[in-house]
């Protein structure tokens, strides 16, 4: 390993401008010796590693280098149609019995069995599967192999399949995708990537002939193009010896067509493609930069962890530049950003790509300054303090990555195993790759070569530059000649170096007195209760379950519930506003600044019933997150430039806000369920300017200025005799005035029934539809199953009788839940888009589904499923920070304890107590209908 330390300082001196011509000279990246990687005689390649978090699971893949590129124009959406049809019957699971025996073990349909098609590759995964017996096992890999081999693609499956595929279409069909349609075809002229969306185009998802799709699928899902991915709890010898037994009788076809990787053709003078839609709500500006992907042969070599290295170097320092600049007083744009992303959607083609969000009479001021930062840092460069700052951030992230390495889950791996396969991405151990950034790369990187290689990396050829606006009468958008008359401009202009102003100064100007611990108490689920000589109460639970996390979350009662009705602008906006200006001496810029290289961070907020406060740190910057949260109590800072910013921008964000359709469902939504309450408003452009600064902050103090009535949580790695002198200085140092408070109770469900349908003008005809029930509920921890018992099995009735059935609908999302406070209350959400043809009937069809659940009780099976699903999840939770942070808050917030008897209560419910449990719900006739459709309201 010295050797190739050796070898990396010295290859990294040619990174600036030549990455892509020394590859030869540059030592191999060695690939993780855990995970075995194997092609069989057919050309099929699999990937195994055993991992063992979460225990006794598993994820099953197959990877394939096929995507909708690969189509020709008479077959344009064929590829994803095909990844329907792979849950549709195989030649060992007809029918829907593939979906059925994997729920029957506790694998979900949509949450842990999907899949993806991209442009160029399509990905399918059963995940967290209960590895507990080898049947199990066996019948995983034979569904990747009758996905890889085995389709039925029956004729009537294919016929039900393609209504559900065209309410796929009817939902994601915005403005985004539509304005597509007229930009990509220029954007990317003279390739084959123009007109390859996946979705496809409705008039051969309609009507291909059956025969068109079988020949897609034995021509191109053939095992050169696969890839198999197992990593969990098993044994890596068997599950190879089980692959190569199963997928190694699968043939190659006699002759394989090429699978060909289309090119994007360079350009010289800039593409310039505009569109407009009535249902965009802000101008999206897009300039690309296009340039040559790295070549393969050097994504082997330790050049390549170092080209990526400076490029997230830059990114990172140009984004931080931007962000500063949307933060000044008349800030030029609403946000940017940059990144070196996949040019639109080509493989074959990288953009160092930059984006800006104007406002309406603002589109070229908004691209002159995104151009205009690009070109100063491509003049001048960065400054040292802004690389020693990023450096510190990125071996800060890679040095809690790599205490983290026992830790890693499965997916985390099969992702690595996925790019690998696809894109050829290296796949080293995460300690190799450590020692090379740590010891090798990042050391002898210097910000010269940093910037040398963005010298580069853009040119004056290859740009690109793409506007999406908001179709108003009232608004002239620029020409071409115009965007192209910026871009010289810009080009043309005498630009000064960039300035970073840092300081010196330490977070806290003056330490706390602090507190001191009064008390001592055994808690919940083995925590430690302190009580502060402030009042305030600390929870303390040590994990192992990661070893560079700790999460803090501190709440108390109040919230906006006990502010006036009259302030209802001021407490609306508290969140986004009374954090604008940073804290103690510290702009939000500075603060930024003054943190690098620390893994802390906190934030805010008051919601209707309570305040909140978040943090999240390594147990080396616990310190730092415990500083960061007395500053967020006690010294909150106005800073003027930045809120007249936030309401420049705010304004601008919110002008075209009701174009789109969805606010006019949300408005409406809101109104039905909840009346005209001051609490539940949306901010509208003309109340920007009636938010009073002084009063935000003024209602921000009064929720943080006692923190005598605030229960902290904290739970990770925590060294209680390291930890507790830090909270008793910091913590225990928070003001306090003794003052218990409760929440008033302000927002009330409506009761009765209320149905409100409207018409709406849509660009592409849809309905959308939510039924809404609420009712008395008590608030215990068998009514909690019992509730999301019903809202699975409702979903699994849906998706069986109205998305397949009947082809209704892409999914009928179905969401119940029971809360405690202001007072205990169920509500249950039902929500599909549809064809407004068949809102009518699809809607009784889903009270249909109601009353016979009432009527008849569960699914037997459907129930076992549900179960099973509950019961695993449950298992693989128990070694989750977050799970333990839920279980703790519910406790000392809601006073129940969600864990104890838990997998009784799931195993002892029964169809019965589920029948009677939504008969008792739903009798209580509280049920809101609001439809949005852009066809009859009858």
């Amino acid at each position: 390993m010295k050797n190739l330390f050796k070898k990396t300082c010295a290859i990294v001196v040619v990174l600036g401008g030549m990455v892509n011509t020394h590859a030869q000279q540059m030592p191999p990246i060695p690939t993780d010796p855990s995970v075995r990687i194997g092609k069989l005689d057919n050309g099929l390649t699999y990937y195994i590693r055993h991992n063992a978090l979460p225990e006794k699971q598993a994820e099953f893949y197959i990877a394939q280098k096929v995507g909708s590129i690969l189509e020709e124009d008479n077959q344009r959406g064929l590829a994803h149609f095909l990844e329907h049809m792979c849950f549709n019957g195989t030649k060992h699971f007809p029918g829907n019995s593939l979906r059925e025996y994997l729920e029957s073990i506790g694998v979900k349909f949509g949450a842990n069995l999907n899949a993806y098609t991209s442009i160029d590759e399509t990905v399918y995964n059963i995940s967290n599967v209960p590895v507990i017996r080898d049947g199990i096992i066996d019948s995983c890999l034979l569904i990747l192999h009758d996905w890889a081999d085995g389709l039925t693609l029956d004729h009537k499956e294919i016929d039900k399949e393609r209504g559900v595929i065209h309410e796929e279409w009817r939902t994601s069909m915005g403005a985004q995708t539509r304005m597509n349609e007229i930009i990509l075809p220029k954007a990317l002229s003279e390739s084959k990537y123009a007109y390859r969306l996946p979705i496809g185009t409705m008039e051969v998802v309609d009507h291909f002939p059956y025969q068109a799709l079988k020949d897609y699928y034995e021509k191109w899902y053939r095992p050169d193009q696969q890839g198999i991915i197992v990593v969990g709890d098993i044994d890596v010898d068997q599950i190879e010896e089980k692959i190569k037994k199963l997928f190694s009788p699968i043939q190659m076809p006699a002759n394989p067509a090429e699978r060909v990787y289309y090119p994007v053709p360079d350009n010289k003078e800039p593409i310039i493609s505009i569109a407009k839609d009535k249902e965009q709500k802000v101008t999206q500006i897009y300039v690309h930069h296009k340039h040559e992907p790295v070549p393969a042969e050097m994504k082997k070599t330790v050049g390549y962890f170092a080209y990526n290295y400076i490029i997230s170097m830059i990114e990172n320092m140009l984004n931080n530049r931007l962000e500063e600049l949307a933060l000044k007083a008349n800030p030029p744009f609403i946000e940017a950003g940059v990144g070196d992303v996949k040019f639109i959607l080509a493989k074959t083609k990288r953009s160092f790509a930059g984006v800006a969000v104007s406002k309406d009479d603002g589109i070229e001021t908004a691209l002159a300054a995104l151009m205009r930062e690009i070109e100063r840092a491509h003049r001048f460069g960065f400054t040292p303090s802004e690389y020693e700052r990023v450096k510190a951030d990125y071996l800060s992230a890679w040095e809690s990555a790599y205490n983290e390495r026992s830790k890693m889950k499965n997916s985390q791996f099969v992702q690595q195993y996925v790019s690998n396969f696809i894109n050829d991405e290296p796949i080293p151990s995460i300690e190799d790759k450590y020692a090379i950034m740590s010891k090798g790369i990042v050391p002898a990187i210097t910000v010269e070569q940093v910037n040398a290689t963005f010298k580069s990396l853009i040119s004056d050829t290859n740009m690109v530059v793409s506007l999406y606006c908001p179709d108003k009468p009232e608004v002239k958008l620029p020409t071409e000649a115009d965007i192209l008359k910026v871009l010289n401009d810009v080009k043309a202009e005498k630009l000064e170096a960039y300035v970073d102003k840092v300081s010196n100064e330490p977070l806290l100007k003056e330490v706390p007195a602090g507190g001191k611990v009064v008390k001592t108490e055994e808690g919940a689920f083995g925590s430690t209760v302190l009580t502060l000589s402030n009042g305030a109460r600390v929870i303390l639970k040590s994990t192992d379950f990661k070893a560079d996390e700790i999460r803090m979350q501190g709440f108390s009662k109040g919230g906006s519930s006990l502010f006036d009705a009259k302030d209802s602008i001021q407490f609306n906006v508290l969140n986004s506003v009374a954090t604008l200006g940073g804290f103690g001496n510290f702009s939000l810029t500075d603060l930024q600044k003054q943190l690098a290289g620390k893994m802390a961070s906190v934030s805010t907020s008051v919601n209707i019933l309570s305040e909140i406060v978040k943090g999240g740190c390594a147990p080396k910057d616990l310190e730092t997150m415990l500083q960061l949260t007395y500053l967020t109590f006690t010294a909150p800072r106005m800073d003027q430039a930045a809120f007249e910013s936030f309401k420049t921008r705010t304004k601008s964000h919110l002008a075209n806000q009701e174009a789109d359709p969805n606010v006019a469902l949300g408005d409406t939504i809101s109104k039905e369920i909840y009346g005209k309450n001051p609490y539940t408003i949306r901010m509208k452009p003309h109340m920007v300017d009636q938010i009073d600064y002084a009063k935000v902050i003024e209602l921000y103090k009064d929720r943080f200025k006692d923190a005598g009535d605030f229960t902290f949580i904290m739970i990770g790695n925590i060294d209680q005799d390291t930890a507790i002198p830090l909270i008793e200085k910091y913590l225990g140092g928070l003001p306090s005035i003794n003052k218990k408070e409760n929440f008033r109770n302000v927002v009330e469900t409506r009761k009765g029934q209320s149905r409100n349908i409207f018409h709406k003008d849509l660009q592409t005809e849809k309905a959308t539809v939510l039924l809404f029930n609420s009712g008395d509920c008590p608030y215990t921890l068998k009514n909690l199953i019992q509730m999301s018992m019903l809202s699975q099995l409702l979903t699994m009735e849906y998706t069986e009788t109205v998305r397949e059935e009947e082809g209704g609908t892409y999914g009928v999302n179905v969401s119940g839940g029971i809360r405690k406070y202001p007072k205990e209350e169920a509500t249950l959400e039902i929500y599909f888009d549809t064809d407004p043809k068949k809102r009518v009937e699809l809607t009784k069809l889903i009270d249909k589904g109601i009353s016979e659940f009432i009527a008849d009780g569960p699914n037997a099976d459907n129930l076992k499923k549900v179960k099973e699903y509950m019961l695993k999840n449950f298992e693989s939770n128990q070694k989750e920070n977050g799970y333990w942070m839920n279980l703790l808050y519910s406790f000392y917030w809601e006073n129940l304890d969600r864990a104890a008897g838990y997998k009784e209560l799931v195993n002892n419910i029964t169809g019965a107590d589920l029948q009677a449990f939504a008969k008792a719900f739903f009798s209580q006739n509280n049920r809101i209908e609001v439809s949005m459709t852009s066809g009859d309201t009858n």
